[in-house]
């Protein structure tokens, strides 16, 4: 068992001069100019008076400083509390709030959020935080990135760096991801450094990953196919890493010919539009060099078998499937390279080692080969719980130690997983998990909203989009417009309805709980005859 920061000190003593970081924007880092960044960045937080414990939240794109500030925050025993770029003010403000910051990182702006604008909205309003670290220019009462770096580089002599660190434990706590929650606010779940180091190992270990691997990181750090699969995993084993902040299909490639990737990670869409761009430049004379490609990830959706054998076949590059969660570090099961193409695409592997899963009835009681159940692991990668929650804890995590996913799935023989559906009332747009409830809760303070019932709905880009059935107040009529831009700029772009239905009722259960099911049918039924619109936002 180690630490993050144990396995980034091994990996430097090994390859100290090679690449860790090569950032488009020209920056390069080694392992030992990161390793040395990261004790300058601790030493510096440790002067700031960042304890053991403390909750520091990181609010950036994928760039160079979110890894500095992820491995130093490990380094002294605090707690990173990753944060969605795309979110809002009220749920920057919910997270803050919820974890009991201390500190925050951020950028001044990115994705046109003028994220200044709203630290200084919600600063006031959150007492436990004491520090705002913004890469770039600061504003007043704020420091500086390279400032408290510089801070660091001021104290070499100071050993309370290395009383700090030796006092890390790696069952200790480093992580509260928080996931959206079925009954509305999101929950943090709390890993350790060895759940989150193993992961990422034994992951990258079924990759066959070296330090000869170059990784295209377009997957956001905040979420764990970023910062365990991709940033951890590399670390991992001396890899380099080419940060890319916003994905784009052509910078995409362009990027895997400039810095000679191997390693390719994404969600099901993002090989869909590298494999369109790939061909688009067959075609007019502009190929991309693709010709390092080695393996990869693909997860976060169903993967649909032309996808997978235009990876294979056009981009020679031999990816895995990787079915988890937050909760479970995040993975769980993985196909494997001799797996034959039909089980890469009609099931999500089998488990890892040290992972134990069963399939269960609303009893947990395992069900035979080939039923469908929930599906349960327990192993080293289960989380530590929810923080301040542990009665959702014990509702997720049984006394035995099984985790339950939610997820609905059959497994065979050879243990090799089916995914067929989600006990849990999910989807997934863009890679992303999106709850209804907590969209939901969010449409019911709109004045004219009398009930609301969001469900998910097929998209050719995204996998899936929220879908909004609304019951207006007696009196009040809304448009459909209104509600999307309601949700515009409150909460993150990727859970904001793009269709909207004005019913006058909704399918009911004798216990008066809306039947989703038949709400589905109703969608189904109106998108397959052309009658349900897709909405955009009117306003930015």
């Amino acid at each position: 068992m180690r630490t993050l920061s144990q396995v980034l000190r091994e990996t430097t003593e090994r390859f100290p001069a090679r690449d860790a970081i090569l950032d488009p924007s020209g920056e390069r880092l080694t392992y030992g100019e990161l390793n040395e960044r990261v004790d300058r960045l601790a030493r510096g937080l440790l002067d700031l008076g960042v304890g053991k414990g403390d909750k520091v939240g990181l609010w950036m794109p994928n760039i160079p400083e979110w890894v500095v500030a992820y491995y130093a925050i490990a380094r002294i025993g605090a707690v990173v509390v990753p944060m969605n770029t795309r979110y809002k003010t009220h749920e920057v403000e919910y997270i803050l709030d919820d974890s009991e910051a201390t500190t925050l990182f951020a950028v001044g702006a990115f994705a046109k959020i003028d994220y200044l604008e709203m630290i200084a909205e919600i600063r006031p309003k959150l007492p436990n935080l004491k520090h705002v670290v913004i890469v770039g220019e600061a504003a007043e009462g704020m420091h500086g990135f390279d400032e408290v770096v510089a801070r660091g580089g001021e104290s070499l002599a100071d050993g309370r760096l290395s009383e700090r660190e030796s006092a890390c434990d790696p069952s200790d706590n480093v992580f509260i991801l928080y996931t959206s929650g079925t009954t509305g606010n999101p929950k943090g779940a709390m890993l350790s450094h060895h759940n989150i180091a193993k992961n990422a190992e034994q992951v990258t270990e079924v990759l066959h990953t070296s330090e000869e691997d170059v990784f295209l990181l377009a997957v956001p750090f905040f979420h764990c196919f970023g910062c365990v699969l991709g940033v951890a995993g590399a670390i991992a084993w001396g890899a380099a890493m080419v940060p890319m902040q916003v994905f784009r299909a052509k910078e995409a490639l362009e990027l895997v010919e400039r810095f000679r990737v191997s390693v390719l990670y994404g969600v099901p869409t993002m090989f869909v539009l590298e494999l369109e761009e790939n061909r688009k430049g067959k075609d007019d004379g502009t190929a991309y060099d693709v010709s390092t490609l080695r393996t990869g990830i693909m997860a976060g959706a169903p993967c649909p078998i032309e996808v997978m054998k235009g990876t294979m076949e056009e981009l020679q590059c031999n990816v895995s499937i990787a079915y988890g969660l937050t909760e479970a570090s995040p993975v769980i099961t993985m196909t494997r390279f001799d797996d034959s193409l039909e089980r890469r695409v009609e099931t999500v592997g089998r488990p890892l080692d040290g992972v134990e899963v069963k399939i269960a009835d609303d009893d947990h009681n395992p069900v035979p080969t080939d039923e469908m159940g929930e599906l349960a692991c327990r192993g080293y990668n289960v989380m530590l719980g929810y923080y301040r929650a542990p009665e959702i804890t014990a509702q997720t995590i049984d006394e035995e130690g099984w985790l339950y996913s939610g997820d609905l799935a059959t497994m065979d023989a050879e243990g090799y997983v089916k995914i067929v559906g989600r006990k849990k009332d999910m989807l997934i747009s863009g890679g992303f998990n999106v709850y209804p409830a907590e969209i939901e809760e969010y449409l019911f303070t709109h004045p004219k909203v009398q009930n609301v019932s969001v469900i998910g709905m097929p998209d050719d880009v995204f996998g899936e989009v929220a879908a909004a059935y609304i019951i207006p107040r007696e009196g009040e009529t809304i448009d459909p417009q209104e509600i999307v831009d309601f949700c515009v700029g409150e909460i993150a772009n990727f859970k904001v309805p793009r269709y909207v239905e004005i019913v006058d009722d909704f399918p009911m259960t004798q216990s008066g709980k809306v039947q989703k099911f038949k709400l589905r049918e109703i969608a189904k039924e109106a998108f397959d005859a052309g009658s349900m619109a897709k909405l955009s936002p009117s306003r930015k």
